[in-house]
């Protein structure tokens, strides 16, 4: 018992010292990974991070026990410091979400003009440096959310949304993304960011939101586990003994 405590008291000190030097960018999938995969995964992440081998932390956080959910891993904070550095000085706001996911708000300014669900051109860099990250990442996933501005109706707004959403996934599977691998959806004008009484302001709201996430792997989708037929059995009845009648009498 006196060994396992020092060997904790140990390892403790050692995480402690190590987070002060820790840079930046292994912070944030040190923090990422304790948030989705539980302390035992955060202390991998930890250790992976000082000895500068991220691998060597996941498989010690894997080993330890991740509990599901979203992870921060090292890809994904390598994604984000691609996005950060394609999308400067461009008005996209990069930024890990409280969830470990990845959001990119693209305004209308880069994205979509009024009235339009199809994609500037400005955007494709953009969506070609998002590819690159998904396709280096099996384990990774987009949700597309698509916005209007407040000109127009409901009827044209809420579908317009969604086609928004449905232009930069089509993108994206044309650059050789798996179609199951994208959600979509769409909120119509009911999300504003920004004043609808400017034009500035509505091109803030005409906009689409990506999030890029991971999935741990601990957490396996219910559907790898098809039910499994019930099989109907026929009842089993006891079998019937003879029954011996005592012999009646005869009568002449």
């Amino acid at each position: 018992m006196f060994l396992k405590k020092s060997i904790l008291i140990v390892l403790i000190a050692v995480l402690l010292a190590g987070c002060a030097s820790m840079t930046d960018s292994h912070r944030r999938t040190a923090q990422g990974t304790a948030a989705g995969t539980g302390i035992g995964a955060a202390a991998g992440a930890i250790i992976g991070a000082i000895a500068g081998d991220p691998a060597l932390g996941a498989g010690i956080g894997a080993g330890v026990g991740a509990l599901g959910g979203y992870v921060w891993s090292s890809h994904m904070e390598k994604q984000r410091q691609q996005m950060e550095q394609v999308t400067e000085g461009t008005g996209i706001e990069v930024t890990q979400t409280p969830g470990n996911e990845l959001k990119m708000n693209v305004p209308g300014d880069f994205s979509f003009d009024t009235g339009r669900a199809d994609i500037k051109p400005e955007m494709r860099p953009v969506l070609n440096s998002l590819v690159a990250g998904m396709m280096s990442n099996p384990a990774a996933q987009a949700r597309i959310i698509g916005h209007t501005d407040s000109t127009g109706t409901d009827a044209i707004n809420n579908p317009l949304s969604v086609n928004r959403a449905a232009s930069t996934r089509n993108y994206l599977v044309s650059q050789g993304i798996a179609a199951n691998r994208i959600h979509i959806d769409g909120r119509g004008s009911y999300e504003p960011i920004a004043s609808n009484d400017t034009v500035a302001g509505r091109a803030q709201n005409r906009r689409v939101e990506i999030y890029m996430f991971e999935v741990s792997q601990t957490q396996a989708p219910q559907s790898q586990y098809p039910q499994q037929p019930i099989q109907q059995v026929p009842p089993q009845y006891p079998q019937q003994q003879p029954v011996n009648y005592p012999p009646q009498p005869r009568y002449y």
